[in-house]
């Protein structure tokens, strides 16, 4: 499906002092932390302004260790759940979360997505949307970045939530890397690669948002990630903190629909 915007406009946002072109802004991802490294920034910098800001997780994570004796699925799940929102505290209190499937006491589980979820769950987002009313929408391209079966599937569930509301629907935006980022941290790449097209770049000058994060948006951005530090912690070890932190520094959409 082809997703379109109608009457929105498309400004580009290269400074945090653009965000607030992007309105109010939804985030839909797959787990915790997703939103932080993907939009952690953009965030911090539009709910600072006044936005309101609404991340949507997808599962609570219960299988993203790769110490399961240490972290059973269920003890897993909780942490993340808490980690969580310490993030987004870390970032600026006024953000909200939402878990999918808890009004239905159904959660989604990690590492089990499908495109097709039903219809429960795609009419259980767009209720989320239609509440909210975002201006914005944030989420994963068809590609999910790492090639993640569950980014592929919110990236779908949130295509056609969208396509379900009624009137001016938002912007809909993707995550996505450019070919500065792959050549500047290609270590990062190849241990989250999970897929043919993973990491695959998109041109600089077709994006809709262009972030190089810096100053205390950063610092905000870096300690929301360290939050979630079943998650992140090993990570930074390995590649050292400078090195980490420069990595996370960009933040990059494309409008849906491009390629």
């Amino acid at each position: 499906m082809t997703i379109t915007t109608s009457t929105h406009t498309a400004p580009v946002v290269r400074t945090v002092d653009a965000v607030h072109r992007l309105g109010t802004i939804v985030g839909v991802w797959a787990h915790p932390d997703d939103e932080v490294y993907l939009s952690g920034g953009l965030m911090a910098a539009a709910a600072a302004r006044g936005q309101r800001v609404v991340v949507v997780t997808a599962t609570r994570g219960e299988h993203g260790t790769d110490d399961p004796g240490r972290w059973p699925p269920a003890r897993l799940a909780a942490r993340r759940g808490e980690e969580i929102a310490e993030s987004l505290g870390a970032l600026h209190g006024t953000i909200e979360h939402r878990f999918l499937g808890d009004a239905r006491g159904r959660c989604h589980l990690d590492g089990a997505l499908r495109a097709d979820p039903g219809e429960d769950t795609v009419d259980e987002l767009a209720a989320v949307l239609a509440d909210v009313a975002p201006d914005t929408v944030l989420t994963f391209g068809p590609d999910g970045i790492t090639g993640h079966g569950d980014h592929r599937a919110v990236s779908a569930w949130t295509d056609r939530a969208v396509g379900q509301l009624a009137g001016t629907t938002p912007r809909l935006l993707h995550a996505c890397v450019t070919a500065r980022w792959v050549e500047r941290f290609g270590e990062f790449v190849e241990p989250m690669d999970d897929g043919d097209d993973a990491f695959a770049p998109f041109p600089a000058e077709r994006l809709a948002v262009e972030l190089e994060l810096d100053g205390g948006v950063l610092a905000r951005k870096v300690a929301a990630l360290r939050a979630q530090a079943t998650q992140t912690a090993a990570l930074e070890a390995a590649f050292g903190s400078a090195r980490y932190v420069d990595s996370v520094a960009g933040e990059y959409f494309r409008p849906a629909g491009t390629s």
